[in-house]
């Protein structure tokens, strides 16, 4: 009787074997149904609701939202100076922070790829994500801590007759690129793996000058992955509002989405679309200049 019962599982399994037997599209699709089916309705499909929340408006006397269409919340954002300067300011510290982190993490990347051994290379790799697995609230208010009037970076800057930053857009800068910077590590690093070897010696045989090889050769190598790395702390430092509200008072998209989301859902949601359409033209400028040609 076992064997009976067990005859039709195998002869079922059989048929679906067979089915998938020599169709690797239908393979690869039934992978992928599960992962796309929740990236089209839990991503996608948000968008699409934040959309089309973006044109609905609020009653001033009631505060209901008004489920019609209105095109209120983006002449606010258009017309009114004050999230003009905010837009302008929030993507101001994200291209100083993602310019930052370039110019920090390309000569650790470097030593990394180039340099060090392969311990040395566990070591650094283990000590770039060390900081990832501490909380990011705790960080931010350590940073906060330090940059305080009785903080150690007064203490330590106080026998030169110089001062902190103290809290403001600069605390932002340096905050959020000390929490990007292993973002932007991490795929130079992998980019400049990448680059044989053989390449930077015959640049070296040929005579040209380190600068040169590093502008002819290696930068135009590895600058996919600096984009890579860049639409991380761009789009990264673009959306947060925790740092901004802890060690400065100055707004920024971020704390302004936050402030209405209770109050003014659809203006919050107007303004939740200003990031994402800057990425858009952020990746498209990239592409433009051929960032994921090589990728």
């Amino acid at each position: 009787m076992a064997a009976e019962a067990a005859t039709p599982r195998r002869s079922a399994g059989r048929k679906l074997a067979g089915l998938f037997y020599g169709r690797p599209r239908l393979q690869v699709g039934s992978l992928l149904a599960g992962p796309v089916g929740w990236l089209v309705i839990g991503y996608l499909g948000s968008l699409a609701v934040l959309l089309i929340t973006a044109f609905w408006s609020v009653d001033a006397l009631s505060g209901e939202v008004i489920e019609g269409f209105s095109l209120e919340n983006f002449e606010a954002l258009w017309n009114e100076p004050v999230y003009r300067d905010i837009v302008a300011r929030t993507v101001g510290v994200a291209a100083a922070v993602t310019v930052t982190d370039a110019i920090l993490a390309f000569p650790i990347a470097f030593y990394m790829a180039k340099i060090a051994s392969n311990r040395g290379k566990a070591i650094l790799v283990v000590a770039i994500l060390l900081p990832l697995w501490s909380s990011y609230l705790v960080k931010v208010l350590a940073w906060r801590t330090m940059l305080s009037n009785d903080g150690i970076i007064n203490w330590a800057l106080e026998p030169f007759g110089l001062h902190g930053p103290g809290y403001g857009i600069v605390a932002v800068w340096l905050v959020m690129s000390y929490l990007w910077l292993p973002y932007m590590i991490l795929p130079i690093y992998a980019g400049l793996e990448r680059i044989p070897g053989s390449l930077l010696s015959a640049s070296e045989d040929l005579g040209a000058h380190p600068l040169t090889t590093f502008r002819r050769v290696i930068l135009p190598l590895s600058f996919p992955a600096v984009v890579a790395g860049s639409i991380f702390t761009f789009s990264l430092t673009l959306g947060d509002y925790i740092t901004p509200r802890l060690v400065s008072n100055d707004q920024f998209i971020g704390n302004v989405i936050f402030n209405n989301i209770t109050n003014n859902q659809p203006f919050a949601a107007a303004l939740a679309l200003v990031p994402i359409v800057v990425m858009i033209a952020y990746l498209l400028v990239a592409r433009k200049l051929g960032a994921f040609e090589h990728v």
